[in-house]
């Protein structure tokens, strides 16, 4: 019998995942209704998506990382489907979101990955909470920069798309963190368009923004002590086409980051485990202590 992960020649994700013991639910966490999906058995690894985002941002590296680790994915407070936000989201609000949810699903200690935003929120908690934190991938990673224009285009684009969610406005929104527009697929545009369509969403997208607020992004910005106080091992991951800066700003904050290693991507944006699926996949269990992939 064809595998199942070989049965469906369409680039769409979830229809390969059929076979996936895969559960998705809703937990309250320090208030915030929050989704999250598991799959997988063995160590915990925490999978966090960008600014504007949600869990299926790591859709396509499921099935390669569940079958070593317990993987978790979740929506950020504001985020995707978890309670929208009323009030401007601040770093210490992440952190404290993090937390409270390792301690609801009772875990002592896991991996993490973050992405862009989730990057930023890992430095963060894994300088306040070491003991919590067994390794960390950070995946072009936010909060060590604050470029005036990279800042006006994100906060342009991704309200004007919450604000009307046609298809165009999503797929432009979605393109700007791509290599290449056919990275975009009709199904990661319909996907995205669901959460952004959500009433009330559009509000919350304004106080998720807050931090292209110069003033704002200001004091919530990482720091060379919170970089130093980083314990467990760390990989920066940056990509030959990330628009939100150069691989020098990745080269930079691993010789922060005691011990720390660095790998770059070719021909990705700010989401190389998207348009580089079987290469960050590979990178990511070489690093957590599996085999390869490609192994």
């Amino acid at each position: 019998m064809e595998p199942a992960s070989q049965r469906f020649s369409s680039t769409a994700v979830w229809p390969n995942m059929n076979d996936l013991e895969l559960t998705t639910r809703y937990i309250d966490v320090v208030g915030w209704r929050t989704r999250v999906l598991e799959v997988g058995e063995g160590r915990p690894l925490v999978l966090m998506h960008g600014s504007g985002g949600h869990l299926e941002a790591y859709l396509r590296n499921l099935r390669a990382l569940s079958e070593h680790f317990r993987v978790i994915a979740y929506d950020f407070p504001g985020h995707g489907y978890t309670s929208l936000a009323t009030e401007d989201l601040e770093l210490p609000t992440y952190v404290e979101h993090l937390l409270a949810l390792l301690d609801t699903l009772g875990i002592d200690k896991a991996s993490l990955d973050g992405e862009s935003l989730g990057g930023w929120v890992a430095i963060k908690f894994a300088a306040r909470h070491p003991e919590r934190v067994e390794r960390i991938v950070l995946n072009t990673p936010g909060g060590t920069m604050a470029r005036p224009e990279v800042m006006r285009r994100i906060r342009s684009l991704s309200q004007e798309a919450a604000d009307d969610p046609t298809p165009e406005r999503i797929r432009r929104r979605l393109e700007w963190l791509m290599a290449s527009p056919s990275s975009v697929t009709d199904e990661l545009v319909d996907l995205r368009r669901g959460v952004y369509s959500r009433p009330g969403f559009a509000r919350s997208m304004s106080h998720i923004l807050c931090l292209q607020d110069p003033e704002i992004r200001r004091r919530n910005l990482i720091t060379d002590d919170e970089l130093a106080a980083v314990e467990a091992p760390a990989l920066v991951l940056w990509t030959t086409h990330d628009p939100s800066g150069p691989a020098q700003a990745g080269k930079e904050m691993a010789s922060k980051i005691r011990g720390a290693e660095f790998a770059l991507i070719e021909d990705a944006g700010h989401w190389p485990q998207w348009e580089q699926t079987e290469k960050f996949d590979s990178l990511m269990l070489e690093f957590l202590g599996a085999v390869p992939v490609s192994a």
